[in-house]
C-alpha cells in the first residue's frame, strides 16, 4: 500500500453488490494480486474525492470472521492488521437483519467503520423503510443509502470516507465483544426499531420463481433444460466464427514462413516454428476462443441473476449423501468452462477436506477444450451429419447426456474419497440464496471476456506453441526407419486396443495433454501420415478417413468415455498443485479420473 493514500476496505456478505460498489468508486480503475502472501486474491483500485486520493480494498464476501475458512481468515486479517484507515460495510438494504451480524463483529474490531446499505431501490419496491437517523444512533455509525448499479449514493458514500478519515472527527473506541446470540438478538432488536415494510398481501416475484427452481423435480428439470440451452447457443454459435477465426489465423502461416527464410532460418526451423508451433496455436486460438466467448457470458449472467446459488441449493442434498458440500455445484459449474478456473473457484468451500474433494473431481467435468472432439465424434456416430440447426441441436441433446454421466461420475468418486483417503462428514455450510437480479452487462463483459476468457485463452497459447514444436518433432524425427511418432503409435497399440481404442488416438491425447483442442488434429495428423496437425475440411470425408481406420460406433463411444475421463490438461495440474500445494494431490488428481475412464473402456469393450 502506498503510505500518501489513504486505505479504504470493503467488506460484507456475499450477494450484496460490494463488487459493484467497488466498480463504482473505482471506476474499474482496479487490479488484483494477493495480501501478506495468501492465495486468495483481493481486488485493489482508487479513486480521488475533492483533491485526495484514496486506496481501496474489495476483500472477500464473508458471513463470519471466525476462520473457518481462508476467505474469512483473509477478511479478518486484513481489518485487525490496521492497514485499513476506514471500514465500509456494505449491507443489502432487503436482508438488513442478515447483514447486520457482520457490521456488529466488524465494529467489534475496527473503530473506524462506514455502513453502505445497498440496494435500496429494491428495498424500496418491496416496500421496506428504514430510519436512517435511528439506524445510525443505534449502531453508533455513519450510515449511507445507495443503488452502486445506477451511481445512486456514490458522491454520499465519497463524503462519508471523506469525513470519517477528517481530522475533525473522533474515531471511537472499539465496542465490547458479543456472544453469538446476543449478536442475533441485538441485530432483530436494531431491526425491529429501525425498519418498517408495508404488507401487499402478495408473494414477492423471487418467492414465485424460486417455487420452481427449487423444487427438487422442478429444478431439475429446469437446470438441465438451462445446460441443453447453453451448450446449444455454444456449440451453434461458435461454429461459423471458429471457421473464419481459423481461415484467417492458418492463412498467415505462409507469411510468416516467408518472414523467416528472408532472416535466413534453416527450413528445418522454420517448420518447426510455423507448421509445429504456429499452426498449433492458430488451431487452439480458433478452436478456443468462439466457444468461450460464448459460454462465459452465459456462465456469468446465470450468476448475475442469482440462479448458480439455486443450483447449489438442488445438488445440495446429492452432495451431502456423499459427505461432501454443496457449493462443489458451483465449481462443476464452473468446470464447464475451464477446469482450471473451477478448480480455483474451489476456494469458496469452507472445509479442506471437502475443498480437496471437489478438486479432485473437477477434472470429471467436460470442459470447453474437450468438447470439439466430444461434439465431432457425437455428430459422426450418434446423431444425423445434418449439419446447421438440426446437428447442433442434436449434438447438444447427447452431449448433455454425457455431461449428466460425468455428474453421476462426480458423485461416486466424491463418495469414495470420504470413504477413504479424505474420510469425514459433510459439514453444514451458509448459502445465500440472493434475490434476482437485472444482468449489468458492463459487468458481464469484463468479467467473462476480461477476467475469465482471455485469462484461460493466454494460459492456453503459452503451453500450445512449445506443444506444437514437440508435435512436430515427433512426425519429423525419423529413427530406425520410421518417425518417433510412429514409433510411439506401435507401442500404445496393444493397450490401447483393450480399451476400444488404437495407438494413434491414445498418443493423441497423451500429446494433447497442454491443449485438449488438439486431440482430434493429431488423430487426423496419424492417420495420414504428415509431419505437423492436420484437418480434414469436411465432415463427411473425416468420417470416412475414420472408418478406414477401423472406427466404429464402439470406437466412438470409447473415446468418448476417454474424452470425459482421463488426466487434466497441464493448465489445470498446474493450478491443482498452486491451490494444494502438494505434489501427492496433483498425481491422484491426474490418476483417479485416468483410471475411471480405463474401467469405464475396459468393461464397456469386454461386454461388446
Amino acid at each position: 500500500m502506498s503510505a500518501k493514500n489513504k486505505t479504504v476496505a470493503l467488506c460484507g456478505n456475499p450477494n450484496v453488490g460490494k463488487s459493484t460498489v467497488f466498480n463504482a468508486l473505482t471506476g474499474l480503475k482496479q487490479h488484483t494480486g494477493n495480501w501478506a502472501g495468501k492465495t486468495v486474491e483481493l481486488s485493489f483500485g482508487n479513486f480521488t474525492h475533492e483533491g485526495v486520493e484514496y486506496e481501496l480494498v474489495d476483500l472477500p464476501g464473508i458471513y463470519s470472521y471466525s476462520a473457518r475458512s481462508h476467505e474469512q481468515e483473509i477478511a479478518r486479517d486484513f481489518i485487525t492488521s490496521g492497514e485499513a484507515d476506514c471500514v465500509v460495510v456494505v449491507c443489502d438494504a432487503t436482508a438488513l437483519e442478515r447483514n447486520l451480524h457482520i457490521v456488529l463483529r466488524t465494529l467489534e474490531i475496527c473503530g473506524n467503520v462506514i455502513v453502505a446499505l445497498n440496494m435500496i431501490d429494491e428495498a424500496e419496491k418491496k416496500n421496506i423503510n428504514i430510519d436512517i437517523k435511528c439506524l445510525e444512533r443505534m449502531l453508533d455509525a455513519p450510515v449511507t443509502l445507495m443503488s452502486a448499479r445506477d451511481n445512486r449514493g456514490i458522491s454520499e458514500l465519497k463524503c462519508a470516507i471523506k469525513e470519517s478519515l477528517s481530522d475533525r472527527r473522533q474515531v471511537r473506541t472499539k465496542n465490547e465483544s458479543l456472544s453469538i446470540s446476543r449478536v442475533y438478538d441485538r441485530a432483530r432488536e436494531i431491526c425491529k426499531s429501525c425498519i418498517t415494510k408495508a404488507e401487499n398481501g402478495k408473494k414477492e416475484h423471487s418467492e414465485r420463481a424460486d417455487i420452481l427452481l427449487t423444487n427438487k423435480y422442478s429444478g431439475v428439470l429446469v437446470m438441465l433444460l438451462g445446460l441443453g440451452a447453453i451448450l446449444f447457443l455454444t456449440i451453434f454459435g461458435a461454429n461459423y466464427p471458429s471457421q473464419i477465426l481459423s481461415s484467417l489465423l492458418l492463412g498467415l502461416e505462409k507469411h510468416i514462413a516467408s518472414f523467416l527464410v528472408l532472416l535466413h532460418f534453416p527450413r528445418w526451423l522454420t517448420d518447426m516454428l510455423t507448421q509445429g508451433g504456429y499452426r498449433v496455436l492458430a488451431y487452439v486460438v480458433s478452436v478456443m476462443l468462439p466457444p468461450m466467448a460464448i459460454f462465459f457470458p452465459l456462465f456469468t449472467i446465470l450468476e448475475d441473476l442469482g440462479y448458480l446459488p439455486r443450483v447449489a441449493f438442488n445438488l445440495d442434498g446429492c452432495f451431502r449423501c456423499c459427505s461432501s458440500c454443496g457449493k462443489q455445484a458451483l465449481t462443476m459449474c464452473m468446470g464447464l468452462g475451464c477446469n482450471a478456473v473451477g478448480v480455483t473457484g474451489c476456494r469458496i468451500i469452507d472445509s479442506k477436506r471437502e475443498r480437496l474433494i471437489a478438486i479432485l473431481t473437477n477434472s470429471l467435468i467436460p470442459c470447453n477444450g474437450r468438447f470439439p472432439t466430444l461434439i465431432t465424434v457425437i455428430t459422426m456416430f450418434l446423431t444425423v451429419s445434418a449439419g446447421g440447426f438440426v446437428s447442433s441441436l442434436l449434438s447438444a441433446g447427447v452431449l448433455m447426456l454425457f455431461i449428466v454421466l460425468a455428474v453421476l461420475m462426480t458423485f461416486l468418486l466424491s463418495k469414495l474419497l470420504s470413504k477413504t483417503v479424505l474420510k469425514g462428514t459433510a459439514s453444514s455450510f451458509t448459502l445465500e440464496l440472493p434475490p434476482y437480479r437485472r444482468p449489468q452487462f458492463k459487468k458481464i463483459i469484463v468479467r467473462s471476456v476480461i477476467d475469465r476468457t482471455l485469462k484461460v485463452l493466454s494460459r492456453a497459447v503459452c503451453v500450445s506453441f512449445p506443444a506444437g514444436m514437440f508435435l512436430w518433432i515427433m512426425g519429423n524425427v525419423e529413427a530406425f526407419g520410421s518417425t518417433l511418432f510412429a514409433h510411439a503409435t506401435r507401442f500404445l497399440n496393444p493397450f490401447a486396443q483393450l480399451l476400444g481404442l488404437d495407438g494413434v488416438i491414445l498418443l493423441a491425447f497423451i500429446l494433447a495433454l497442454p491443449a485438449n483442442e488438439i486431440v482430434m488434429p493429431i488423430i487426423i495428423m496419424g492417420y495420414l501420415s504428415v509431419g505437423s496437425i492436420s484437418e480434414v475440411p469436411d465432415i463427411l470425408m473425416l468420417k470416412e478417413l475414420l472408418l478406414q481406420n477401423g472406427w466404429n460406433i464402439l470406437t466412438a463411444i470409447s473415446i468418448i468415455l476417454f474424452s470425459l475421463f482421463h488426466w487434466p490438461c497441464s493448465t489445470t495440474l498446474l493450478t491443482i498443485k498452486k491451490e494444494t500445494g502438494s505434489v501427492w494431490w496433483t498425481a491422484l488428481s491426474a490418476i483417479l479420473p485416468t483410471l475411471l475412464g480405463v474401467t469405464l473402456c475396459l468393461v464397456l469393450n469386454s461386454i461388446f
